[in-house]
């Protein structure tokens, strides 16, 4: 059976923690830890250097929690979903009936990223419900955008207060609906001028070729080796299940390489896709998988002429 708070709840308990200052982060994240650690559950703490080393110092001597580097754990949204479930089915297998996460995304990914790291942070109430886990994510609200704020707020079901309560979130939306929701994908900045590639009717060759060609060598060999990955994936996604016309374009900058491929299709159904593989054999699933785990920023949208998958290899945080 599951013990202490999570008892009589199946699957994953999903709790946000929005906090003002370093003393209401500990108030809340402090017994949380130490309940895990006192009833001998797998506690971890998935944090950015200076608040881990806040937590640590604030940890009784010999207190049994494990420290993952957040910078690392949270890389790509994809990448995040398959570790933390590797990790989770790791620790069920050895008896665990609970285990107990404290995660904080970089800063960075507050940005202009933020969008994927919305989509991961609603699809995990699904991809991490077959495990007993109680899960806290931690947002700085001195840092944290409104906007971000409000994204939170509708994909936490729970929110973990400084006074000690565990409540509702009145504004939780299923992932069902909140993944389909039609959302606005900024530009990238590199977008405003002329693209390097511009092919209609592009195959899964000459686009891989057309990224040789764009690369300055200003982007780290294994980047761009990801992105010729991801862009034949992609673009023979579009060929084989969208609708003609199948459009690739590329920009290429100083420190990063951005592809966008676009056909006349209304795109993936599956709600999840891209962040988990699809596990019904649903077209172009694993493709679309692979590519989230091979960029560092991968925005899908729809509008009236269609759907189009943008893909960032090198710096996707830069503004201008």
């Amino acid at each position: 059976m599951r013990p202490g708070p999570g008892a009589g709840h199946r699957g994953h308990i999903h709790e946000a923690v929005c906090y003002d200052s370093d003393d209401e982060l500990l108030a809340v994240v402090l017994p949380f830890l130490l309940g895990g650690a006192a009833a001998g559950e797998p506690t971890i703490v998935s944090f950015g250097d200076r608040h881990a080393a806040l937590i640590r110092s604030a940890l009784p001597a010999g207190a049994a929690v494990e420290f993952l580097s957040g910078g690392a754990v949270y890389a790509r949204p994809a990448a995040a979903i398959r570790a933390y479930r590797q990790l989770l089915a790791r620790h069920v297998a050895a008896g665990a009936r609970q285990v107990r996460v404290l995660g904080e995304l970089p800063p960075a990914s507050l940005g202009p990223t933020w969008d994927w790291w919305a989509r991961y942070e609603s699809a995990v109430n699904h991809a991490y419900d077959d495990f007993p886990v109680w899960t806290m994510c931690a947002y700085d609200r001195r840092i944290t955008p409104a906007p971000v704020l409000a994204d939170v707020l509708r994909t936490h079901p729970r929110l973990a207060l400084p006074d000690g309560r565990h409540v509702v979130s009145e504004a939780y939306v299923d992932p069902l609906v909140y993944l389909t929701e039609p959302r606005p994908v900024l530009p990238d900045p590199i977008q405003h001028t002329p693209p390097v590639t511009d092919l209609t009717g592009p195959t899964a060759a000459t686009a891989r070729a057309a990224i040789g060609l764009a690369d300055r060598g200003h982007l780290p060999a294994d980047d761009v080796e990801d992105l010729v990955v991801a862009v034949s994936e992609a673009v023979t996604n579009a060929v084989r299940h969208g609708r003609p016309p199948v459009r690739f374009r590329l920009w290429s900058g100083p420190d990063r390489i951005v592809a966008a491929i676009s056909d006349g299709g209304d795109g993936p159904k599956d709600p999840f896709a891209g962040l988990l593989p699809a596990g019904t054999g649903a077209a172009g699933g694993l493709g679309l998988w692979i590519v989230h785990q091979s960029c560092n920023h991968v925005t899908m949208h729809r509008d009236a002429d269609g759907f189009t998958i943008r893909l960032t290899a090198g710096n996707p945080h830069t503004t201008a």
